[in-house]
C-alpha cells in the first residue's frame, strides 16, 4: 500500500534518517571532487574503492576491531570509575581542589602520544598500554563535567535538605547526584569518543593488532582504501558506544529537559 503524503513527511523527518541523507550527500560530493579535480588514487581513494575494500576486508577489519573496542571500553570504564570519585573529592574539599585540580588541568598540555611509548616500556606490547592511553584521554572530561555538575547544585536545595535533617549521604543521593547526572553524562559521552582515539594512539605506538595497527600498516604501504575502511569502522565504534550511553542516559534521567520529546519537537 502506498504511503500518504503525511506518512512520507514523517518518515523523512525521522531522526535516524537525516544524518544518513547528509552522509550520502558528503559521499556524492567526495566522488564529484575526485572526478572534477582529477585527484589521483594514491592521494584520495574513490568512495567506490573504499566500499569494495570494506566489503572484501570486512572479516579482517571486524577481527581487528575487537582489541580496539576492548581497550576503548576498559579505558572508558576506568575513566568513569576514577573520574567521578575524583570530582566528588574536588567538590567536597577545597584543599583537594587547590592541590589536585590545577595539576589535572596542567596535565592536559602534555601530548598523550609522547607518554604512550613509556607505557610500552613499562607494560610491554599488550592490552595494558592501549587501555591506559584510552584512560588518559577519557579521564579529564569526566572530571571536569562532574565537577561542574556537582558545583551547580542550588544552595537553597542543600539548605532545604539540611533543614529536613537529611544526613550527608541522603543529601548526596537525593540532591547532589541527580542534579549532577546530566553534566556527568555529557562528560561520559565526550570521554567515550576520546577513549577510541586513545586506544588507537596506543596501537600506533606499540601493537601488532587492532585498527590502529591496520591504519599504520596501510599508511606505510599506501593502501589508502584500506586506511579509509578502517577509519569507517572506527567511526562506527565511536557512534555505537555514544549511542549506548545515550540510551542509558534516557533511562537514568528521564525527568531531565534534554530527554523530553516535546523539547526536540519544539526545536
Amino acid at each position: 500500500m502506498a504511503l500518504s503524503q503525511g506518512a512520507w513527511y514523517r518518515w523523512l523527518q525521522a531522526g535516524w534518517l537525516k544524518p544518513l541523507i547528509f552522509l550520502a550527500l558528503l559521499v556524492v560530493l567526495w566522488d564529484l571532487a575526485i572526478r572534477v579535480l582529477h585527484i589521483p588514487p594514491y592521494q584520495v581513494p574513490a568512495p567506490k574503492d573504499v566500499l569494495i575494500t570494506l566489503a572484501e576486508e570486512w572479516p579482517m577489519l571486524l577481527s581487528q576491531a575487537v582489541p580496539t573496542t576492548t581497550a576503548t571500553v576498559q579505558g572508558f570504564i576506568l575513566s568513569a570509575l576514577f573520574g567521578i570519585p575524583m570530582a566528588m573529592l574536588i567538590v567536597g574539599s577545597r584543599t583537594v581542589e587547590s592541590y589536585v585540580y590545577p595539576l589535572l588541568v596542567f596535565s592536559q598540555s602534555i601530548p598523550k602520544i609522547a607518554i604512550a611509548p613509556l607505557f610500552v616500556v613499562w607494560f610491554g606490547f599488550g592490552m595494558m598500554p592501549k587501555v591506559l592511553s584510552a584512560f588518559l584521554l577519557g579521564f579529564f572530561p569526566v572530571v571536569v563535567s562532574a565537577v561542574q555538575g556537582f558545583k551547580s547544585v542550588e544552595p537553597d536545595m542543600l539548605d532545604l535538605a539540611r533543614a529536613m535533617e537529611a544526613n550527608r549521604w541522603q543529601i548526596f543521593r537525593m540532591v547532589s547526584l541527580p542534579h549532577a547526572m546530566p553534566a556527568i553524562f555529557s562528560g561520559l559521552k565526550v570521554s567515550v569518543t576520546l577513549a577510541v582515539v586513545g586506544a588507537v594512539v596506543g596501537e600506533f605506538v606499540g601493537s601488532n593488532s587492532g585498527l590502529g595497527f591496520v591504519l599504520q600498516r596501510s599508511i606505510g604501504n599506501f593502501e589508502l582504501p584500506t586506511m579509509f575502511a578502517a577509519l569507517i569502522v572506527l567511526s562506527f565504534i565511536g557512534v555505537i558506544l555514544f549511542w549506548v550511553l545515550d540510551v542509558i542516559e534516557r533511562f537514568a534521567i528521564p525527568w531531565h529537559a534534554s530527554q523530553r520529546q516535546d523539547f526536540f519537537v519544539a526545536a
